[in-house]
């Protein structure tokens, strides 16, 4: 399969599914993919963000060798939203490695504090910070004081998610 070309072709549901299982768990194809949603040109990074992170939920041992390249790509403030919210949403799926969790700590607060963010980005960021206080409980009140704050504003996506995590960070 032409991976850019497939990408190219009219997006759908069942093309990523098709993209997904041509992937698998081949680190070679898997690559290829990671390497077309960074380099571009545009349309191809974005149409490339949706079956990368449901390539990641599938086989996360996959990423592993990206994630320094992914977490830099995600720190670039010119990124389109589909780009950051595949990109957050694949990190939900991955044990992040300890070396890692500062640096996307402090993208996933910036995400999840900025109100200008889409609901999806802020939510995944939440998520993927849940996640990080795991392992560094120490953020637990941080996240848990910046969720609350944007309680009273938020959509009813974010209210759902936060109520979640909330419950999950007071046990």
């Amino acid at each position: 399969m032409d991976l850019k070309k497939e990408l190219l072709r009219t997006r759908s549901r069942n093309r990523v599914d098709k993209i997904v299982s041509y992937i698998g768990s081949d680190k070679d194809r898997f690559k290829q993919l990671v390497d077309l949603f960074l380099e571009g040109p545009y349309t191809v990074t974005q149409r490339a963000s949706w079956p990368l992170s449901y390539s990641v939920e599938n086989n996360p041992l996959l990423v592993k060798p990206h994630l320094r390249t992914l977490i830099k790509h995600l720190e670039n403030s010119e990124l389109h939203d589909a780009v950051k919210r595949n990109t957050l949403r694949l990190l939900q799926f991955v044990d992040i490695p300890t070396s890692f969790q500062g640096s996307i700590a402090n993208i996933c607060f910036l995400f999840l504090q900025n109100k200008k963010e889409p609901v999806a980005i802020r939510c995944f960021a939440m998520t993927v910070l849940f996640n990080i206080t795991k392992e560094n409980p120490e953020l637990k009140n941080e996240l848990k004081v910046l969720i609350e704050d944007n309680l009273p504003y938020a959509k009813p996506a974010f209210i759902s998610r936060a109520r979640k995590v909330l419950k999950a960070l007071n046990f």
